[in-house]
């Protein structure tokens, strides 16, 4: 029965973990897609921002 709990712990915090870094980059995202509309300067901020969104993602926690 302990073990059991253990693996729902395990489980329910990894979750909690992904949904954190989710939050984190989904507006960086957000935030890239309308800064890209500008015209040259826009796609090298979306870059930018897309690169560091995708740095939170990997982030092992």
């Amino acid at each position: 029965m302990r073990q059991h709990a253990k693996l729902h712990t395990v489980v329910a915090l990894s979750f909690t973990f992904v949904v954190l870094t989710k939050l984190v980059s989904v507006p960086m995202r957000l935030a890239g897609a309308i800064i890209s509309i500008v015209p040259v300067a826009g796609n090298v901020a979306n870059d930018a921002i897309g690169k560091a969104a995708n740095l939170v993602d990997d982030v092992p926690i």
